[in-house]
């Protein structure tokens, strides 16, 4: 499958060089004189799509930028060691300096792509000071993934993190621009591993066509990375911002008490838990996920 197949519409689909040559997909759309622009942060695996049904929701009126991160969709593979969340951080400023330049911004992050927004905060503060005007953190963590258990009790939670942990080492050796794996058997693994109670169909082939549209050497990486991510003290960055944090009671791979953790940090979000709901929130709670980020714009226009 082509690293390009998810390219839907010319007309919107664009292109961004990052400083270090990185060619990454993005779509902006809505009125360019919207008072706020909102940023979707998809999360590992996944790209743009992530967002469909929330973009959706939003109604015509809204500005929007979304983009696959580097090694996903669309975009050109993280090589070089570039495969970090710093990195993501660093892109993300750029696409915004260069898309985005002025007026207030609402930032959404999902799983890695929540990660992505607290390393924003940590190593471009100022940006974040003077632009962000409200931040929803979707199904994700501050740090602490390396203990991860996927939801298993006793030993078979010890061996899910070792064997996790191996297959990201392997994938970041793997040569190639595809995952060894049929569609029907992703389906199968992200219907026990990312959804909650009663997925859809539709959700879980979405879900399986992002991962493997994406470049295998730099899922590996980024496990790894997202296995070392440690950003509970960046969120300080963020206290006084309007934010909510969204958490799904079934999520095996960001759990509920690391959504706890982001929320006891910034005292005065909105903590919402969706039960029956598993990791993939934009897909399992799309309506709701809209509602959220929906009234983060409503204050940001206000403010």
């Amino acid at each position: 499958m082509s690293t390009v197949a998810h390219l839907r519409n010319p007309a919107t689909a664009h292109r961004f060089v990052t400083g270090d040559g990185c060619a990454l997909h993005f779509e902006l759309s809505g009125p360019a004189d919207a008072e706020v622009t909102l940023v979707l942060v998809h999360g590992w695996t996944q790209d743009l799509r992530t967002w469909d049904g929330v973009v959706s929701r939003l109604g015509p009126g809204v500005r929007v930028l979304r983009y696959d991160l580097r090694g996903h969709g669309g975009s050109a593979p993280a090589l070089g060691g570039t495969a970090t969340i710093p990195q993501l951080a660093d892109d993300l400023a750029e696409l915004i300096a260069d898309r985005v330049p002025a007026g207030p911004l609402v930032l959404a992050g999902h799983s890695m792509g929540g990660m992505t927004v607290m390393a924003l905060a940590e190593r471009h503060p100022e940006l974040v000071a003077t632009r962000v005007a409200g931040v929803a953190f979707v199904a994700t963590s501050s740090g602490q993934m390396d203990r991860i258990t996927l939801g298993l009790p006793g030993m078979a939670g010890q061996f899910s993190a070792r064997f996790e942990r191996r297959l990201a080492k392997a994938l970041a050796h793997r040569k190639g621009d595809r995952l060894p794996l049929s569609p029907a058997m992703v389906r199968s693994g992200a219907r026990f591993l990312v959804f909650g109670d009663r997925p859809r169909q539709a959700d879980l082939r979405v879900v399986a066509d992002q991962l493997l549209c994406a470049h295998p050497a730099s899922l590996g990486a980024f496990q790894d990375a997202i296995s070392t991510h440690d950003r509970r003290v960046a969120l300080a960055m963020l206290r006084g911002t309007p934010a909510v944090v969204l958490a799904g009671e079934k999520d095996r791979l960001c759990p509920l008490p690391h959504a706890k953790v982001i929320a006891d940090e910034l005292p005065d979000a909105e903590f919402v838990r969706y039960p029956g709901a598993g990791h993939m929130l934009p897909q399992e709670r799309a309506a709701e996920v809209a509602l959220r980020i929906g009234a983060l714009l409503r204050t940001a226009v206000a403010r």
